[in-house]
C-alpha cells in the first residue's frame, strides 16, 4: 500500500517506463486524433460522435470529444511523461467504458472486434500508474525543479 501513498510524480523506473511510455502514448495519441481531427483514417468529431451515438453513448458528439480528448490529451501527457499517474488512471477508465459498451459481448479477441487489444493498453495504462513515470520524463524534471 506504500506504493499508492507515493507523490503524484515520484518514481524509480526509467528506460522501462521509457519505452512503456512512447508507445503506448503514441498510440493513444493517434486514436485520439481519429476521433477529433479525422487523422490517420478517423471520422473526426462528426462520424465519431454519430458512432458513439449508435451504440448508446449520448450525445455522441460529447462523447467523442471526450474520449478524443482523453486519448489524445492523456497520451501526449502519457509521452511526455507528465502528470503521468493521473493521465493513466483516465485512460484506464476510458479503456474499461470501451470494452463495457462496444467490446465485451465480442469475446476476448480482436479478430472478432473483441476486448484484448483494449486489456493490454489498460496493463500498459495501470503499469504507468503504478510505477510512474521514470527519470527521463516531465515528472522527474518537476520534482527536481528548484522551487
Amino acid at each position: 500500500m506504500k506504493a499508492l501513498r507515493k507523490p503524484l510524480t515520484d518514481s524509480k523506473a526509467d528506460l522501462v517506463a521509457l519505452v512503456l511510455r512512447l508507445t503506448t502514448g503514441t498510440i493513444f495519441i493517434a486514436h485520439g486524433a481519429q476521433k477529433l481531427f479525422g487523422w490517420f483514417g478517423g471520422h473526426g468529431l462528426e462520424g465519431t460522435g454519430k458512432w458513439m451515438a449508435s451504440v448508446g453513448l449520448y450525445p455522441g458528439v460529447l462523447m467523442a470529444v471526450l474520449s478524443g480528448g482523453a486519448e489524445f490529451f492523456g497520451g501526449l501527457f502519457i509521452l511526455l511523461g507528465l502528470l503521468t499517474r493521473l493521465a493513466a488512471s483516465l485512460l484506464i477508465i476510458t479503456m474499461i467504458v470501451a470494452i463495457v459498451t462496444v467490446h465485451l459481448h465480442n469475446g476476448l479477441f480482436l479478430y472478432n472486434d473483441g476486448y484484448e487489444f483494449n486489456l493490454v493498453l489498460i496493463a500498459a495504462g495501470l503499469s504507468l500508474a503504478l510505477s510512474g513515470a521514470g527519470q527521463l520524463s516531465a515528472d522527474a524534471y518537476i520534482r527536481k525543479k528548484p522551487r
